[in-house]
């Protein structure tokens, strides 16, 4: 059963399935193309890592910044 594709975009916070060592699992996306840069909240931490590898990885989006968010 294939899983739902999550929509994200530049500078969501995100949940990750596992924990970071630091204790956190909330990330949030500082780069994006076909490789996907993660910070970690918790200790700042940043992960580069391949699209497809993200996708499986990712849990759920907590935090959505729009391009309206952004100009403001």
């Amino acid at each position: 059963m294939a899983r739902p594709h999550i929509a994200f975009n530049l500078n969501d916070v995100v949940e990750m399935k596992k924990a970071h060592p630091c204790g956190t699992n909330q990330w949030k996306i500082i780069r994006m193309g076909a490789d996907i840069r993660i910070k970690c909240l918790g200790c700042g931490h940043s992960v580069l890592m391949p699209r497809s590898e993200f996708q499986k990885k990712i849990k759920k989006v907590i935090e959505s910044k729009t391009v309206e968010d952004s100009e403001q």
